[in-house]
């Protein structure tokens, strides 16, 4: 087809929806909801996935932790609850390992309900209730490079010495002692006062809003953690290693240190697993993937609709345009030339419906940001963007081809003729 005839097709598409004004806003109507639809959900689950990859790039993409069962994506069995728990001297041992930089050996309180923040830590007349209390190394900040606003980690004497001393996280100082400093202070937790030595900044978190758990915890020596809760056994290794080219060779390492020290046969499977960042990334893509797929299905209705809508006005078209299609067969047109321009003309019905739908997706996903931005982030996509644009595009090609080709299909005479 030459251009001639393709913009003179471009023109009189352009010229209609201009003189149906009203008629082609409503049928652009179900297109632009589906899009917005799209770019809304897609939006969300971008911020949230960004907020993800941020959470894991503060935990290290360098790390491996290490437990006596699967902790992420699967419920552990029977055989798996049963299991051996780690111990401190595992994770000493992994200390010699190649490659390794730094181990951190961590244990955490729960109740028998399997809540772990059951605690309170007193200050003169201040409390805060349901505080973490969690045993970690002197090796912990090495690991997670955890930055402080006050203070220090304890030292290697005060872990070796069961030392009465605690770091405390950064909503835990902050209700006990509000702007003052908490270094020096001693606060009462479990029936035993704790010198403070440290205080942890914010932890990053997934959903920005509210307060963070991991926030409101006190972390102690794991032999003062023992005094405490001589009951809790179970170590959560986490291994620090120096490149991510050695990844596989670090964990090649660790399994085979395990499993000799577990005495584990070697016809026999893992007693124990280990696990990185790639994990918590995998288990985050299954949740959103699925919960993604449903929520563009629904967004897929509407397109559908708007679909059917666009069929249905471009029928209705074409038999009021009937003499005009008679005129322009009977001065040359071809049934290629017609079909060309009812195609053209569904098309960019739902082409502008698609960026009209963008552009009111953008605007809520600012608004959703500046309202909302700390509980629910959002983060427009450009990749969704463009893929919402082509399928309006696709949904007007394909709702059009019928309506185009009764139009080409129609004969001049009797076309002509109708009135």
């Amino acid at each position: 087809m030459r251009l001639a005839d393709t913009n003179e097709a471009i023109r009189m598409a352009m010229d209609t929806l201009r003189t149906n004004k009203l008629r082609s806003g409503l049928t652009m109507l179900g297109i632009m909801i589906g899009v917005t639809t799209v770019i809304l959900i897609s939006s969300v689950i971008n911020g949230l996935t960004g907020n993800v990859n941020g959470l894991i790039k503060s935990l290290g993409s360098n790390v491996y932790w290490v437990f006596r069962f699967p902790v992420f994506g699967s419920r552990p069995t029977p055989e798996m609850l049963a299991r051996k728990q780690l111990t401190y001297d595992d994770a000493e041992a992994m200390k010699v390992l190649p490659h390794v930089v730094a181990v951190d050996a961590s244990q955490q309180y729960f109740t028998p309900a399997g809540s772990r923040g059951s605690f309170s830590v007193k200050y003169g007349s201040h409390k805060v209730q349901n505080t973490t209390l969690q045993g970690e190394s002197e090796d912990s900040p090495n690991v997670y490079d955890l930055p402080f606003t006050q203070g220090r980690f304890f030292t290697v004497q005060e872990a070796r010495l069961a030392a009465n001393v605690v770091v405390l996280g950064s909503d835990t100082a902050e209700e006990l002692f509000g702007n003052d400093p908490a270094v020096g202070k001693e606060v009462q937790i479990d029936g035993d006062l704790f010198t403070v030595v440290g205080v942890f900044a914010p932890q990053k978190q997934v959903f920005g809003g509210g307060k963070n758990p991991e926030d409101n915890a006190a972390h102690f020596p794991t032999k003062t953690f023992h005094k405490l809760h001589p009951e809790i056994l179970d170590h959560w290794i986490s291994v620090k290693y120096d490149d991510v080219k050695n990844k596989i060779a670090v964990e090649d390492e660790i399994r085979e240190l395990l499993r000799r020290r577990r005495k584990v046969r070697s016809d026999q499977p893992d007693n124990f697993a280990i696990f990185s960042s790639d994990a918590l990334l995998v288990l985050w893509n299954q949740l959103t993937g699925g919960l993604f797929i449903f929520l563009v299905g629904v967004a897929s209705v509407g397109l559908m609709v708007g679909g059917v809508g666009v069929m249905n006005i471009m029928l209705v078209s074409v038999t009021e345009r009937t003499r005009e299609i008679g005129v322009r067969k009977a001065l040359g047109a071809t049934r290629k030339n017609i079909m060309f321009q009812f195609t053209l003309e569904a098309v960019t019905l739902c082409a502008l419906g698609g960026m009209i739908g963008i552009a009111v997706g953008g605007l809520l996903t600012f608004v959703l940001k500046l309202v909302l931005g700390k509980v629910l982030p959002a983060e427009m996509s450009v990749a969704w963007s463009t893929t919402a644009f082509i399928v309006s595009c696709g949904i007007g090609l394909l709702f059009g081809i019928y309506p185009a080709w009764k139009a080409a299909s129609l004969d001049p005479i009797v076309a002509l003729r109708y009135e």
